[in-house]
């Protein structure tokens, strides 16, 4: 059962194969933050947290990156517009963006870098485009000279020849940017400081860095010059990626990225989602309806990550129906576990596993279909058929007070569909669990802390994923960086 999966580069299906074996190194271009998030936002987020908990799930050892663009003219737009900074607001919305990606359920990345904290990474590679002969400097800015970039156009199957074609009605050459261009697809690398504006001191002049150089820069800061997996929205392969590649390869004469992955864009009702259709819908207000956050997941999960996706209300609904019918059976050992003899206490459950030495075919049925281009669909019918049949024998088990199944193979399916759900973030307690834990002071919300940092330097991945869930469970957030582990309460 091999993983093979659909690289937007090659454009065709591959087998996956790391650049060191066991290991994954994995970065997805995160939001620009001058906004809340909103249902696209969620989708990715979704998307790409699956991904690497699957990777995990099947043993791969995964470093995950995602970077937060808080240097941007929308972020910079906005505090202007509240008489704010670039850096206020930004803050705000990083603040906002783990609330509302805790409450979906997304696992935390290894380490959110930003743009304005990889400044030093992003002059360096600028000055290294400039002395291969691959960037030039134009009146304090600096720009890169597509057409000195043999490959360009790779990632996104677009030829300059034909994009030039079509440009012509496009191009303002009164444009003061335009005409410090060598060429009009050679595009800002730094930008010149404007007035009143944010800047950082360069070699060639006081300003800020364009948006693409900042993801090649945090990549290559981060991880090296070659990662596994990039990924990111459709909507990012030109010119965003695309660029990236350009600039990256460039200088290290290597590949970026193994594997491109891009997941589809989010309809509402059928439409674009935009502010000026009025159909813009944030994670924060469609949450606060009411809608249960393990039915956007559903949601998610069920089409393709490559297609596009439509919310629509029905669509809401129905994927409400289906988590509780998942729902009921991720609770069946909890409200029945007992009457059937089963020792639930101290969290002592044997979890199955794909390394088990005893064979199960619903987790290899599932392996199977996933490995096949992250199949989330198909391996979501393994769960509800899984979560069918435990509804079932616990109808028997109310009203003839026995089950047809044997209590032992009956934890066995349970546990199987806690662990399958659970790669998918799709998760259950009972109400009472969360009661229990709730009113940790300051001092044992630290004691936690350094327990999982102890899990986490011991390698206890799933240890330390168990301290930071338990401590999500009740109202608290936690926020790793290279200073440290810090937290808030919801």
């Amino acid at each position: 059962m091999t993983l093979t999966l659909y690289n937007t580069l090659t454009r065709r299906q591959e087998p996956f194969e790391t650049v060191e074996p066991g290991k994954v190194k994995m970065y997805y271009c995160g939001v620009t933050v001058y906004d809340y998030c909103h249902l696209g936002h969620a989708r990715a987020c979704i998307v790409w947290d699956v991904v690497r908990r699957y990777l995990q799930f099947i043993g791969y050892e995964v470093r995950y990156i995602q970077n937060f663009t808080d240097i941007d003219d929308k972020i910079l737009n906005r505090a202007c517009a509240e008489h704010s900074s670039m850096e206020a607001v930004a803050d705000r919305f990083i603040k906002a963006y783990f609330e509302d990606m805790g409450r979906l359920g997304i696992k935390e990345a290894d380490e959110y870098p930003r743009a304005t904290h990889t400044m030093n990474g992003i002059l360096r590679l600028i000055h290294d485009l400039e002395n291969k002969g691959f960037a030039y400097p134009a009146d304090g800015d600096v720009y890169y000279a597509v057409r000195q970039f043999s490959e360009y156009g790779k990632l996104s199957g677009r030829k300059l020849e034909d994009m030039q074609a079509g440009a012509s009605d496009r191009v303002n050459i009164e444009d003061p940017e335009y005409q410090k261009k060598k060429d009009p697809f050679d595009f800002a690398l730094w930008k010149a400081a404007k007035p009143g504006e944010p800047a950082w001191k360069s070699p060639w002049g006081a300003g800020r860095p364009g948006w693409h150089i900042e993801c090649s820069a945090m990549v290559r800061d981060r991880l090296g010059d070659t990662i596994d997996i990039h990924a990111g929205g459709a909507d990012l392969i030109f010119p965003h990626h695309e660029n990236e590649i350009a600039q990256s390869e460039a200088v290290t004469g290597k590949p970026l990225a193994r594997y491109w992955l891009h997941n589809g864009m989010v309809k509402v009702d059928g439409e674009k989602m935009s502010k000026s259709l009025g159909n813009f819908i944030t994670i924060r207000e469609l949450l606060d309806r009411g809608v249960d956050p393990m039915a956007v997941r559903l949601l998610v999960l069920t089409a393709q990550y490559r297609t596009p996706i439509d919310f629509t209300d029905e669509a809401i609904a129905d994927k409400t129906n289906a988590w509780h019918t998942l729902k009921a059976g991720l609770l069946f050992g909890y409200q029945h576990g007992e009457k059937l003899g089963w020792n639930l206490g101290a969290g002592n459950i044997p979890i199955p596993s794909t390394q088990s030495p005893v064979p199960n075919p619903y987790i290899e049925r599932f392996q199977e279909l996933v490995n096949d281009d992250f199949n989330f669909p198909g391996g979501l019918t393994v769960l509800f058929e899984l979560a069918k049949e435990l509804h079932r024998e616990a109808n028997i088990l109310v009203h003839q007070g026995k089950t047809e199944t044997p209590a032992f193979e009956l934890q066995r399916q349970w546990q199987t569909l806690v662990t399958l759900a659970g790669v998918l973030g799709l998760e259950a307690k009972p109400e009472v669990e969360t009661s229990k834990t709730e009113g940790l002071s300051d001092a044992e919300i630290e004691a936690k802390i350094q327990q999982r940092q102890a899990a986490r330097q011991a390698k206890n991945f799933a240890e330390s994923d168990r301290i930071r869930n338990e401590l999500q469970a009740q109202g608290i957030t936690l926020i790793d960086s290279r200073e440290g582990t810090r937290w808030h309460r919801n």
